[in-house]
């Protein structure tokens, strides 16, 4: 189900210059935050879980998720360079699988990484923070790619629903309206940042075992459902 040569043409897509400046970008933005909240403010538990909650769970891991994600596959289908791999002897859904594995991988390096080490230059993981929320952002990564991969199948507007999905959904309607919070890959990973940091810096409106089993789901469906679209895809004068 993994064709390496896929996955080197997509990791050389995500990586392109203009791309590249925005997966920096982002980290460091929440590196320099967590500097100088260190340096006003000295290690507080409390401070470093609401800035690696409020910045790098909720705005940072979902932007690079879209980035990511819908980056993998939408150019491609945009320009009509898909069809020089949907010409080749690869299945589809191995096409699917394989452009997943690398966005998870680059959502997980340019957001779980700088989570940890925001998470170190705040308290120094007291209370088990940084781990909490780098485990947050290591299973955010995951669903949130196969979503913004399916996004990009499915629609030419991919990125601009990834950002309504992630600035207003997530961010918004996620930490306000409780009903919307159920549907929310932000609160699923919280549910297991909970079970991993001290008692009540991370808390969740989602119990543990539906926030795997949704997880789970909306990670093995998205992945699905774009193979079987991208099944539908049909090269010029292909009957």
């Amino acid at each position: 189900m993994y064709n390496p040569t896929v996955a080197r043409l997509t990791y050389r897509a995500l990586l392109g210059r203009r791309r590249a400046l925005i997966l920096f970008a982002l980290p460091a933005l929440l590196i320099v935050i967590a500097t100088a909240v260190r340096f006003f403010n000295g290690a507080d538990d409390q401070i470093a879980a609401d800035v690696l909650g409020g910045f790098a769970l909720a705005t940072m891991v979902p932007l690079i998720g879209v980035i990511a994600g819908t980056g993998a596959i939408g150019p491609e289908i945009d320009d009509g360079s898909i069809v020089y791999l949907l010409s080749k002897p690869v299945k589809r859904p191995a096409i699917i699988f394989t452009k997943l594995i690398v966005a998870i991988a680059v959502t997980m390096v340019f957001s779980a990484v700088p989570t940890f080490a925001a998470g170190m230059i705040l308290n120094g993981n007291g209370q088990q923070v940084a781990v909490a929320y780098t485990v947050a952002a290591l299973v955010a990564s995951i669903a949130y790619s196969a979503l913004f991969l399916l996004l990009g199948t499915v629609s030419r507007h991919a990125v601009v629903i990834g950002l309504v999905y992630a600035l207003v959904w997530e961010a918004l309607f996620g930490s306000l309206i409780s009903g919307a919070k159920t549907l929310s890959v932000q609160q699923w990973a919280l549910a297991v940042a909970q079970k991993v940091s001290g008692e009540g810096l991370v808390t969740s409106d989602v119990g543990l075992p539906a926030a795997v089993a949704l997880l789970v789901g909306v990670t093995v469906l998205a992945t699905w459902y774009a193979g079987q679209k991208l099944r539908t895809l049909k090269l010029a004068g292909e009957e």
